[in-house]
């Protein structure tokens, strides 16, 4: 199997409070809006030390349910709130799936921010759909899921991994080999809205 199961799992942080969660949605909708104008990246005006801190995370925009854009990092290179800032531009413009979003769907679209744990080394066993976020890479072949793709389709862990190794444009038995490499994280989820997430 891919990997040797971790000893611990992915660690959490402490929950964003309201507050927070809304500086980001609002910075998320900010960037996008300045990014059909040409603007800079915006910064919010009361940054806590969670925002300022590094922080993984990916963005996910939905028009009517209908996934829109998503993009993130695995890795927290950069503060959080400018992870968010970032991604949330590329969720509209840069995702390869989808047109760059127009002024006149932006009124209508809801914006979803995922904000990870780091990743941890792990074998399929230990994988849990709807808990776990999974990352899968083989030679130079990698998917991602966050934890709530599984939980909209109702996936259980051997669908789950098949789908991503597709995802990665492998065989749908390479979790299996042993060169395969997985990951697993936990997210924060929050939103403008209740909405199927982003694969």
């Amino acid at each position: 199997m891919a990997s040797e199961p971790s000893e611990s799992s992915p660690a959490l942080f402490i929950p964003l409070t309201a507050s927070e969660r809304c500086t980001l949605l609002r910075l998320a909708r900010d960037s996008i809006r300045g990014a059909l104008h040409h603007d800079a990246l915006p910064r919010p005006c009361l940054l806590t030390a969670p925002l300022e801190a590094p922080g993984a995370a990916f963005v996910s925009l939905h028009i009517h349910s209908d996934l829109r854009g998503c993009v993130g990092t695995l890795l927290a290179e950069q503060s959080l709130y400018l992870t968010v800032a970032a991604r949330a531009r590329s969720a509209a413009f840069d995702d390869p799936r989808f047109a760059p979003l127009t002024d006149a769907e932006l009124m209508g679209v809801k914006i979803e921010i995922s904000r990870l744990s780091r990743l941890v080394p792990a074998c399929a066993d230990v994988v849990r759909p709807g808990k776990h976020g999974i990352a899968l890479t083989a030679g130079e072949h990698r998917g991602v899921f966050l934890p709530q793709v599984a939980l909209r389709y109702g996936w259980d862990c051997p669908t789950l991994l098949s789908e991503l190794c597709r995802k990665a444009q492998l065989p749908p038995d390479a979790w299996r080999w042993p060169e395969t490499r997985l990951e697993i994280f936990e997210a924060e989820v929050f939103g403008e809205s209740e909405s199927p997430s982003g694969l």
